[in-house]
């Protein structure tokens, strides 16, 4: 693999073989802006009350995810990297990353796969125990039988706040778009050793144009109104022939689903 690859979420440099990794993630630490859902449109969290902002502690939008029961929340792993409880808020029902509307609930605990590293190796899934429930309307997810949601020319939609375009600048509303799941041969191709089918699908346009950029790392990737995957990386934004890749949670929803099982501490927000 070669070339400028993006983690989408801050701007995080991630390295890897003979490639920068930029998570899509839009963390404080960044060294460039956030950047959201690329030949996108707009659109606001009363369309799809599951997307929920991921912030610091000052509220600063770095990453998104996506509510699967009113205390958890599914995001990639690598949004949580070196994160703790106490550094991470959820703010759900806030469609401008600069708003002061919504509900703000602190995180009681990280769940991070304990098998991730990189992005590139997989495993990049992470859920957020709420410390209070979320009074939005979560999202279906898929089961571990449910691998035909997959099927090579299906539409997925994707939400975020990262960037319109590549090394863009930030945009302040929720955005969204619908891009084609990539068959896993295609994408093998684009990619190489760095695709690992059991854990990541691709979806995006042969031509470009439309895809998940810096910022929206660990948002949804929804099929039929269910949540099928997380978004993980991909390089560059929009590029032809360079599709998003996400988590391909049928992987992972077992472990997903002892997660959302487990209860939160009490605590008040």
């Amino acid at each position: 693999m070669s070339g400028f690859v993006r983690a989408r979420g801050t701007f995080a440099a991630l390295a890897t073989a003979g490639a920068a990794v930029t998570a899509l993630l839009a963390a404080p630490s960044a060294v460039a802006a956030p950047q959201p859902v690329v030949g996108g449109s707009t659109t606001t969290t009363g369309a799809y009350p599951f997307v929920m902002q991921i912030t610091d502690a000052s509220q600063n939008q770095f990453c998104g995810g996506t509510l699967v029961s009113p205390t958890k929340v599914v995001t990639a792993a690598h949004c949580m990297a070196g994160e703790t409880p106490r550094s991470v808020r959820v703010v759900g029902g806030r469609t401008y990353r600069n708003g002061t509307d919504g509900t703000v609930v602190r995180v009681d605990r990280i769940w991070v796969h304990p098998g991730y590293t990189r992005v590139t190796d997989g495993d990049d899934v992470a859920v957020l125990t709420l410390s209070a429930p979320m009074p939005h309307t979560p999202v279906k997810y898929v089961s571990s039988s449910d691998t035909s949601v997959y099927a090579a020319g299906t539409t997925a939609r994707v939400l975020g706040w990262g960037t319109t375009r590549e090394n863009g600048a930030a945009s302040q509303q929720l955005r969204t778009a619908t891009v084609p799941v990539v068959s896993d041969a295609s994408c093998r191709g684009s990619y190489g050793s760095g695709f690992v089918a059991s854990d990541m699908v691709c979806a995006g346009l042969a031509s470009g144009g439309v895809d998940t950029c810096q910022g929206d790392s660990g948002g949804p990737l929804v099929i039929g109104g269910v949540l099928a995957g997380i978004t993980s990386w991909g390089e560059g934004c929009a590029r032809a022939g360079q599709p998003g890749v996400y988590s391909r949670l049928t992987t992972f929803s077992g472990l997903v689903a002892a997660q959302v099982a487990s209860q939160p501490r009490a605590r008040d927000t």
